[in-house]
């Protein structure tokens, strides 16, 4: 893909709208839309890096109640002809077809490589990448199996989404404030596999979410960079790529 002039490609993950409370979810989400409404103007393509909910699950013919607004947003963008991307993450795995039949975006359930004007971009959440964290991938096998997901879809969504809401606070509670502490080079996963990646290929920039902290990281080839996006609770923070500098912001109105 070649950059027109004056345009951009927009990255922004871990928006966990839900969470912690309706009001606060809701005053987030009116800030992320806000700022789509501020790039969109530049924005040639955006991609949406996983956990945009904190839980989510499409029934057959019902979806989680509310996230309006963030909807009408992104099909905003789309009906323009501006593609959007959405990257599922550890928190939004069941997402399934409800955005790209009903608001046209191009669904990604793996991380892809992507070259943007002349440069390799990796893109992906980053959940279950590298070593380690063996629990969890073995729970994500569970959760992506599809008799598991025929199983939960077969509970009342008034049961299953509030227990699946229970669950996401859980999980958020177990973690406490370990997603605010960088555990440098050699311990943070996501490092660690952008490490092995350039040893057998060419990435220009490794661009993922998931650990919740903005990070621009020049890897050991001294070429390639790792890029966190940070999130949209603490940070209100994303990458833009002018074709030339891929750069983190904080957005403020």
């Amino acid at each position: 893909m070649v950059l027109p002039e004056g345009k951009k490609i927009y990255f922004a993950s871990d928006f966990h709208l839900g969470v912690p409370s309706k009001i606060s979810s809701r005053d987030r989400e009116k800030l992320i839309c806000d700022w789509l409404k501020q790039i969109k103007p530049t924005c040639a393509e955006l991609f949406l890096v996983g956990d945009v909910f904190d839980f989510w699950f499409e029934y057959k013919h019902a979806i989680p109640k509310g996230f309006v607004r963030i909807q009408a947003a992104i099909a905003d963008f789309t009906d323009a002809g501006i593609p959007v991307h959405y990257f599922t993450g550890n928190h939004d795995m069941w997402v399934f077809d409800y955005f790209e039949s009903e608001l046209g975006v191009k669904m990604h359930r793996h991380p892809i490589m992507r070259e943007i004007h002349g440069y390799q971009f990796m893109i992906g959440h980053g959940d279950g990448l590298g070593p380690g964290d063996h629990g969890y991938k073995f729970i994500k096998k569970i959760f992506n199996n599809k008799l598991c997901q025929w199983a939960f879809a077969r509970l009342h969504p008034n049961f299953g989404l509030g227990l699946g809401n229970f669950w996401s606070r859980r999980s958020r509670l177990a973690t406490g404030n370990n997603d605010e502490v960088f555990l440098g080079n050699e311990k943070e996963f996501l490092i660690v596999f952008c490490e092995e990646v350039i040893q057998k290929s060419k990435v220009d920039f490794f661009v993922f979410g998931h650990r919740h902290l903005m990070l621009d990281i020049t890897l050991s080839n001294h070429q390639s960079r790792y890029i966190n996006l940070g999130d949209w609770i603490r940070y209100q923070s994303y990458a833009s790529f002018d074709g030339k500098e891929l750069r983190l912001h904080q957005f403020r109105k």
